[in-house]
């Protein structure tokens, strides 16, 4: 079968750069290896591209085989022996490589990893915010080998096994030849360095775990579930990375009377019979304290009211929420002979006639709160 011409194989022109090659070669690579694509005719489309790409981008093969075609390359003696290639820089993110793309990834710095707590608040600390005095447990930097994790008076020693490197090369024998592939070195898990005499503090991890006591001011107006970020709180950084951030999480206690939605508070509360048929001022609970509340004659069971101002603090803006006082009857169920007497003359006053509803408890709160 007459090979395809190796230009027209990648899809690229004939003066293309080898960054253009490599590029082409990488994307024909994903595509057909036959790790990613079960396609019958993938695995031999992936060793057309490794031919083409093995050719051109050795500059001695791939000018004599400008000059000559296949024929100038098979004068070369065939193929290039692909123990000769390190393909793993080009395979690592998706075949697992690591190449050198995996040692300056494990050299650079990385952040810390976050820490997190729960903590647990009144309803009255979570409206208002409160200061609260937590606990961190994270590693610090050993005092005693001040993070060489060697003891006193030693050093790391350079690891034989990797020549301090931190990695080593292995070669795979697959369908293409044999292949390089590039780990981590299992000995001085890739620090290039083997600890010979470990500090006795931190045991040779050059890190000490430490406890510490700090005082977090907790904002008005969080709620269940609210998480409050301390930045560089957390776990430290590795080879000089940003240390991680600690995450407090939010519980708040339920309130004997008060309930919460959003940025508004919740109170049922029971008035008497006389009260509501006649009117009244009465004196409310408030999370601010006591205050006073006009009840209209003629007030119905459910009717709501709204105490502006007296909500839950907003986050992240200025204001506060609103109260909603939902009113219910306490109907009595003791009565003395003169109640009696007097609920029986005024019964015979109001006729007898039931009437339904045409709205619920529940549509009345609703377009309370604006829902």
């Amino acid at each position: 079968m007459t090979k395809r011409d190796y230009y027209d194989v990648l899809g690229v022109p004939r003066d293309a750069g080898q960054d253009t090659i490599k590029t082409a070669f990488r994307n024909l690579a994903r595509q057909y290896h036959p790790d990613v694509n079960k396609a019958s005719d993938a695995e031999e489309k992936f060793k057309e591209a490794n031919e083409a790409y093995a050719i051109l981008s050795d500059q001695q093969r791939r000018a004599a085989y400008d000059r000559y075609g296949h024929a100038g390359v098979n004068n070369m003696g065939g193929m290039p022996d692909f123990s000769t290639i390190d393909l793993s820089d080009l395979f690592g993110e998706f075949f697992g490589f690591g190449g050198m793309r995996g040692k300056r990834s494990r050299n650079a710095p990385h952040r810390g990893q976050d820490l997190s707590s729960r903590i647990r608040l009144s309803f009255e600390e979570a409206v208002f915010g409160v200061d609260k005095e937590i606990e961190i447990t994270r590693d610090e930097v050993c005092s005693s080998c001040k993070g060489s994790g060697s003891e006193a008076g030693t050093q790391p020693v350079r690891c034989t096994t990797c020549n301090g490197n931190g990695e080593v090369r292995q070669v795979h024998q697959t369908f293409l030849g044999s292949m390089v592939q590039v780990v981590t070195c299992l000995t001085c898990n890739g620090s290039g360095q083997v600890i010979t005499n470990p500090c006795r503090t931190c045991r040779g991890r050059g890190l000490e775990r430490k406890t510490f006591k700090k005082v977090v001011p907790i904002p008005a107006g969080v709620d269940n579930g609210t998480q409050v970020r301390l930045a560089g709180e957390g776990q430290p950084g590795i080879n000089g990375g940003p240390n991680g951030n600690y995450f407090i999480e939010i519980i708040v206690s339920p309130h004997k009377y008060f309930r919460r939605q959003g940025e508004e508070i919740l109170l049922n509360l029971n008035i008497n019979i006389s009260q509501a048929v006649l009117g009244a001022e009465i004196e409310v609970p408030t999370v601010d304290g006591i205050a006073k509340l006009k009840i209209p004659a003629g007030t119905q069971p459910g009717k709501v009211f709204t105490m502006k101002g007296k909500g839950v603090p907003r986050l992240r803006n200025n204001g506060r929420g609103n109260q909603m006082v939902i009113v219910n009857l306490d109907i009595p169920t003791h009565l003395t002979s003169e109640q009696r007497s007097l609920f029986q003359k005024l019964s015979g006053t109001l006729g007898s006639e039931a009437t339904p509803q045409e709205k619920s408890f529940f549509d009345r709160l609703k377009e309370s709160l604006g829902d």
